[in-house]
């Protein structure tokens, strides 16, 4: 942990407080209102409204959710195994308004046979929404555990445009398609 420990700002969301967490070193933690105390263990936090990380995170996170913002640039500073990093790297690769199952970030990272300590892993995401485990569905395309709770997950999948019918094979068709018609220019 570093010298000065973590700071911590509540923000509004659409989803009620959001509790921003930061270190000296980037954006460490965004908690939910109703959030497992024992998901997230950072250690001490002290109020800080003017740490540059979170500041940036909090004009970010008003961007995305007023429409403006699809890809966020605030620095992270994750704290966990290097297993549970290596998911939280790979969430951050998924597009806005796509999803993909447990079974795909387990490929993605060399560990196919993971697809549960990959759902482990995503659910102690301490960084939500801007590292977007809500973009991770159950192999069936169903909505799955969130920290934010369920509806949360869905209310920001339809934010980003997904149609929560369409499911991961229709996301799965519609990427390829994207892929192709992209190759062919």
């Amino acid at each position: 942990m570093n010298t000065t420990g973590y700071v911590y700002k509540f923000i509004d969301s659409p989803f009620g407080k959001l509790k921003l967490v930061a270190s000296e070193k980037g954006l460490a933690a965004i908690l939910w209102e109703k959030d497992d105390p024992r998901r997230v263990r950072l250690g001490p936090l002290k109020s800080g409204s003017n740490n540059k990380f979170i500041k940036q995170a909090e004009n970010q996170l008003k961007a995305y959710f007023g429409g403006k913002l699809k890809k966020f640039t605030v620095p992270l500073d994750f704290k966990g195994t290097d297993f549970q990093k290596s998911v939280w790297t790979a969430l951050l690769t998924i597009p806005f308004g796509e999803t993909r199952s447990y079974g795909e970030i387990a490929q993605q990272i060399g560990r196919p046979d993971a697809s549960r300590a990959v759902g482990a892993a995503n659910g102690r995401n301490p960084i939500s929404i801007i590292t977007p485990c809500h973009r991770v569905l159950g192999t069936n395309g169903k909505l799955t555990g969130f920290a934010g709770g369920l509806e949360a997950k869905d209310q920001l999948l339809k934010h980003e445009g997904r149609d929560p019918l369409l499911g991961l094979a229709g996301q799965r068709v519609r990427r390829e398609e994207n892929q192709s018609r992209w190759a062919m220019q």
